[in-house]
């Protein structure tokens, strides 16, 4: 699944770091000593305060190391004290850490849907909802999470009719990540109840951030099978 390139793309495999070279391709989690993609890890580094701070975009400079994205993992890290270990420095791991990247994760997300918005690959509405899932034309549906039950029961109807029509072939994932709170906060006057990712970098892109947040907070996407109107908290 492919997306647009954000700065920093298509670097070297190696990064100068510290004086050192890290190699970037050598991903393994500080907690689980398992070994894993840039999509399932998240890379840490030292602020030049001594303060471990979350590098999403892995373009931060200096000694990384990696927790798996997922928030236990990442409060084991500051619980046990591992940051310290893993990056060879007195660091301070704030307890909040686990909190800053939950942020810093739907900061991304919602930096990627304004660029799909854009390109014309999220749109908002009900009615466009329903009818890009029943076109087949949706990678993914969106619902603010004080959306109305009827709403979201009409387009969940909608998705478990597809995945039926298509022998389960399709099965289109719907995420409630924000409140309507957070949407206004983050997208003003392009907050919406209901939205959709279509096809394309930006719409796989969207997709793409909103699995890896889920994951992180420990939830699935909700999907067709599962019922009409019921999300995951």
């Amino acid at each position: 699944m492919r997306e647009p390139e954000e700065p920093g793309a298509g670097r070297s495999s190696e990064r100068q770091a510290g004086g050192r070279r890290e190699d970037v391709n050598d991903r393994t989690c500080i907690v689980t000593r398992e070994s894993g993609s840039a999509d399932e890890l998240i890379r840490f580094v030292a602020s030049p305060d001594g303060r471990v701070v979350p590098d999403l975009k892995r373009q931060l400079p200096g000694r990384g190391c990696w927790v798996k994205a997922e928030r236990a993992l990442v409060e084991k890290a500051v619980a046990r004290k591992l940051f310290s270990r893993a990056l060879k420095a007195d660091v301070i791991a704030e307890p909040a850490l686990a909190d800053d990247v939950e942020r810093l994760l739907k900061v991304q997300l919602a930096g990627m849907m304004n660029l799909a918005r854009k390109a014309g690959q999220l749109v908002s509405g009900a009615a466009k909802v329903e009818n890009a899932v029943r076109a087949l034309e949706a990678l993914a549906v969106f619902h603010s999470r004080d959306a109305a039950p009827d709403g979201v029961r009409k387009i969940d109807q909608a998705r478990k009719a597809m995945h039926f029509a298509t022998d389960g072939e399709t099965e289109i994932p719907a995420f409630h990540v924000f409140d309507g709170a957070e949407l206004d906060q983050l997208f003003g006057s392009y907050a919406f109840i209901h939205a959709v990712a279509l096809a394309g970098q930006a719409g796989e892109g969207v997709v793409k951030r909103a699995i890896m947040l889920e994951k992180y907070r420990g939830n699935d996407p909700v999907r067709a099978r599962d019922g009409a109107g019921q999300s995951r908290q």
